[in-house]
């Protein structure tokens, strides 16, 4: 068994009390105190994640806008300096490789956050992508730490500790500048549904940042925040999470993420199948419910239409905090969606009440 990888923060880790454990290949905090309590905190205070485990990739050179037009579904030409976009990079089939933001710097200079997991397979399939194009892709996962503050103070926990004026930064934008003396990409995307920053700065910064902005979390209510709370919380918001909602097998177009997939810009890798897919309708496509239940339904139970005959499977699920009941993610036949639908859990018939997310009202910054 290979050697798990740390981030420059897994000593602050150990030192605070969080619970490591192994998440696609890093040692990482699942927790600190308590999952319920840090997920609240983050819906009424702030919490602060460690993030660096996520990957970065500079893309740049004459023709890189050109590339990331191939290489991904959303439209990067509606991107300017300070701007960020959402979106998937897919297979020809369809099929999601990761899904990733892309920040433009500047003409010609562009730089990707994509997931930890997805990493080297990532790096290569752009790398892959790009010959014939006149830009190149470089991975910088190494040069980067990160760490996310999410949460209803938790601008004004960052404000207190930087001379940028973040209200000037509006969502999915970013500005340079620096927090707590720390030369910082300060960034307001979130995974959270909450308000709040992402400080991505040089590897060897990370640990006195992290350090300074907890020291000052105190009057902010901030609480360290593990994976486990990272997981609810997106899961409260509706956000999906590649191997889950998306995967090489289930396309933005099945996750309900076609807002993100732009034909009118010309051909992409997987435009064609995704094509196809919208115009026939998905075969499946993912849904999103809770149970009325505080009994988690976890990914891989089989979903039953009123007959019991399986028609899908739980793809994510956990209790919510807010909610105190279950919720969760299935992928089902998309003829099944508006049929009554359950799971049984250890022989007894859950219902699933299917909703709409978010499942809890968010106030993200505008």
């Amino acid at each position: 068994m290979s050697e798990l990888k740390r981030t420059p923060l897994r000593g602050f880790h150990a030192a605070h009390g969080g619970r490591l454990v192994d998440f696609a290949g890093w040692e990482m905090p699942v927790q600190y105190r308590s999952i319920l309590e840090e997920h609240k905190a983050v819906r009424r205070t702030a919490g602060l994640f460690d993030v660096s485990h996520m990957g970065e990739a500079d893309v740049a050179g004459p023709e890189a806008l050109k590339f990331l037009q191939h290489l991904v579904t959303n439209d990067c030409s509606k991107l300017f300096p300070g701007r960020v976009l959402y979106t998937t990079m897919c297979y020809s089939h369809g099929g999601v490789v990761d899904d990733l933001l892309v920040y433009m710097r500047g003409a010609d200079d562009y730089f990707l956050c994509i997931n930890a997991g997805n990493i080297a397979k990532d790096i290569a399939w752009m790398q892959e992508q790009a010959k014939g194009f006149n830009c190149t892709v470089t991975d910088r996962s190494a040069d980067y730490g990160q760490i996310a503050v999410q949460g209803p103070t938790a601008v004004a926990l960052i404000q207190s500790l930087t001379a940028m004026n973040l209200a000037g930064i509006k969502y999915y934008h970013f500005a340079h500048g620096e927090v707590a003396s720390v030369p910082c990409l300060i960034s307001r995307t979130g995974y959270t549904g909450e308000d709040g920053v992402e400080l991505y700065c040089a590897a060897g910064d990370t640990l006195r940042l992290a350090e300074t902005v907890r020291a000052a979390g105190g009057p902010f209510g901030l609480e360290l925040t593990g994976l486990g709370a990272r997981d609810s919380l997106r899961l409260e918001a509706g956000f999906p999470l590649y191997g889950h909602e998306i995967t090489e097998h289930i396309t933005p177009i099945a996750a309900g993420l076609g807002w993100v997939v732009k034909f009118d810009k010309g051909p992409f890798i997987g435009s064609d199948a995704l094509k196809a897919e919208k115009e026939k309708g998905s075969a499946r496509k993912i849904v999103f419910f809770k149970t009325g239940d505080r009994r988690i339904v976890r990914a891989g139970t089989p979903v039953l239409n009123a007959v019991g005959t399986e028609v899908g499977q739980v793809v994510s699920g956990t209790l919510s905090p807010m909610l105190n009941e279950a919720i969760g993610s299935a992928l089902v036949e998309a003829a099944a969606a508006n049929e009554l639908l359950c799971v049984d859990i250890r022989g007894t018939k859950l219902n699933l009440q299917l909703v709409k997310p978010p499942f809890v009202e968010l106030k993200k910054s505008s």
